[in-house]
């Protein structure tokens, strides 16, 4: 069965940036959505901040089973009702993929319930990302480690509950290190965070990583679809009441 991903992308330093053009000539969300479009059992499309609901409208979120997210300069032009409507959706199922500097993202932040800070510097310095879970979906195919020549780093204290897993560990020439692949699952929804992808490098173009993307969509892609209602519901069957008996020792 095809994965079906719509690709969020916040598309705002891809059209005032020159140098993010240069780079990404069709976009962030393009050049991720064709990265995973390369694989035949994914099917994914794109969706910007400047849409309509940001073209995350509910008949797009009930025809998606995984949303990736890329933003940073918009976080907070993210309308609230559309983070409500995501949030619903991984709870019942959808997968989600965030990105780089998504870790500020409303939806994030919310799944997660923490600030999800980090340090970071942006000085064009090599990554060295090394698989911690080789025998994880995410990691297959790819080998112990791989190099990323010039990437922004993010180093710990990363402010983030303990994640379910910690798939990929980088490190950075500077010295620092980061938990810059980890999974969680809220309500019946996978959630992967996966650090590379800052927008004056051409890190989605690599094969690594878009390797990873696409492992990770159909980790994520959903298990089924379940509502949570809050039902008063009768019993089944009358329970058994015990008779009480005046001045009896309880």
């Amino acid at each position: 069965m095809v994965v079906r991903v719509t690709v969020w992308g916040e598309n705002v330093h891809d059209r005032q940036h020159p140098v993010v053009a240069r780079i990404y000539p069709r976009g962030m969300h393009g050049c991720i959505a064709e990265g995973l479009n390369a694989d035949p059992e994914i099917r994914a499309r794109c969706a910007t901040l400047d849409m309509p609901e940001h073209g995350l409208a509910a008949s797009v979120l009930d025809e998606t089973d995984v949303l990736t997210w890329w933003g940073h300069k918009a976080h907070d032009q993210v309308d609230e009702r559309i983070v409500d409507r995501v949030q619903q959706r991984v709870l019942e199922g959808m997968g989600l993929i965030v990105l780089h500097s998504g870790h500020h993202a409303r939806i994030f932040r919310r799944l997660m319930g923490h600030n999800c800070n980090l340090v970071w510097r942006e000085a064009g310095e090599k990554e060295r990302v090394w698989v911690c879970n080789p025998g994880h979906a995410i990691a297959q195919g790819l080998p112990p480690w791989f190099d990323i020549p010039h990437e922004e780093m993010y180093g710990e204290p990363f402010g983030i509950p303990n994640p379910d897993e910690v798939v990929f560990l980088s490190w950075f020439a500077g010295g620092e290190a980061f938990r810059s692949g980890v999974t969680f699952r809220r309500g019946a929804g996978r959630i992967f965070y996966f650090r590379p992808g800052h927008e004056t490098y051409p890190t989605y173009h690599q094969a690594e990583v878009q390797r990873v993307l696409r492992n990770a969509a159909k980790w994520a892609r959903p298990e089924g679809r379940i509502s949570w209602p809050c039902p008063n519901r009768p019993a089944e069957q009358a329970p058994e009441r015990l008779a009480v008996v005046p001045g009896a020792p309880s």
